[in-house]
């Protein structure tokens, strides 16, 4: 599979995953609710909604991000797959969270009988097994996509749509686990708070969890530089060659999963392009034909200036390839000469 194939339907797996994974639990979990009553549950069952209509997001994204470039939009539609994970994440913050801790809020105010009976338990038993399955999956996708990176380095470069699920996910697993305790502690207590507290937790890690993936998609819309790595590795490609003395400006931005855009100014060294040239014995030919008439020496010269500005680009070009061989992600190249 090529690379950019591979970086193509890079996240599509774990949220299709997901979605589906998510769509089930969400059922189950509203039959537990009409069930037993319990306020933990039914902040579960709005949990599991809310996530599965945000992977439908995601997937919008992802979708709609592998769009060719047009005229109107000449760097591609990459970004769209920020734009769809940021509604997604703002979604989770005000449906899930929210509507979470606001049903938390409100059983302790209002506190109802739970009815708890062993299918209760068996969906949440089936919610954990299912949610830490796609959990895995989204962890190794990160993994496979990630090399030997540190985790958190690929946390903090990897595919948004990928880390939604598997943030979604992490948070699913734990919120079953509140709710499994905050459930069974009411049954055992007769104290219906327990029940409350289980919702209002829930709610607060989806709150927490959705800020963090709002901050990430925020900085990848607005242009976040490529990684600081990367970056000093371009520089010290483009200094070592020696038609290039010194990088004044360099500027980078993220336009999709697996794709950069960079753009840098340069101090251009033409003596050593020239010195180059001639240690391939360029225009001793030339030289012989005009070496005797001044006249036919001034005519070569304004002939051979229009060749200078392809010269340096060739040279140019060169460089670029040499950046692309051993950085495929960096699609747009920008060389400007001081």
């Amino acid at each position: 599979m090529s690379s950019s194939r591979s970086q193509s339907i890079q996240g599509t797996l774990p949220v299709i995953a997901a979605l589906l994974g998510n769509g089930f639990i969400a059922v189950l979990k509203f039959v537990g609710f009409f069930i037993s009553g319990s306020g933990a549950m039914l902040s579960e069952a709005i949990h599991s909604f809310a996530d599965t209509a945000n992977q439908a997001l995601l997937m919008v994204g992802i979708r709609r991000s592998k769009k060719k470039a047009t005229n109107e939009f000449s760097y591609g539609y990459g970004k769209e797959r920020f734009l769809w994970a940021l509604i997604s994440a703002c979604g989770i913050f005000f449906v899930g969270a929210g509507a979470t801790i606001y049903q938390g809020i409100n059983a302790l105010i209002r506190p109802q009988h739970a009815d708890v009976t062993y299918i209760v338990f068996t969906i949440l038993a089936i919610s954990f097994v299912i949610e830490s399955g796609t959990l895995i999956v989204a962890y190794r996708e990160l993994r496979k996509t990630g090399g030997k990176a540190k985790f958190k380095k690929i946390l903090k470069n990897g595919d948004p749509a990928t880390i939604a699920v598997l943030y979604e996910d992490g948070i699913a697993v734990l919120g079953v686990v509140v709710a499994f305790v905050s459930i069974l502690l009411t049954e055992l207590t007769g104290a219906y708070y327990w029940d409350a507290i289980g919702s209002i937790v829930i709610g607060l890690m989806l709150g927490v969890m959705a800020i963090i993936l709002i901050n990430k998609n925020r900085a990848l819309l607005l242009g976040k530089a490529i990684p600081e790595e990367v970056k000093d590795r371009i520089i010290e490609i483009l200094e070592e060659d020696p038609a290039i003395e010194s990088v004044t400006d360099f500027r980078s931005a993220i336009m999709d999963v697996g794709k950069y855009r960079i753009k840098c100014e340069v101090e251009f060294n033409g003596n050593a392009l020239a010195k180059e040239m001639f240690a391939r014995g360029a225009l001793r030919e030339e030289f012989e034909e005009v070496r005797n008439d001044y006249q036919e020496f001034i005519k070569f010269c304004v002939d051979y200036i229009d060749r200078v500005p392809r010269l340096v680009g060739n040279h140019i070009d060169k460089i670029e390839k040499r950046i692309q061989e051993e950085y495929p992600e960096v699609v747009h190249i920008d060389i400007e000469l001081n």
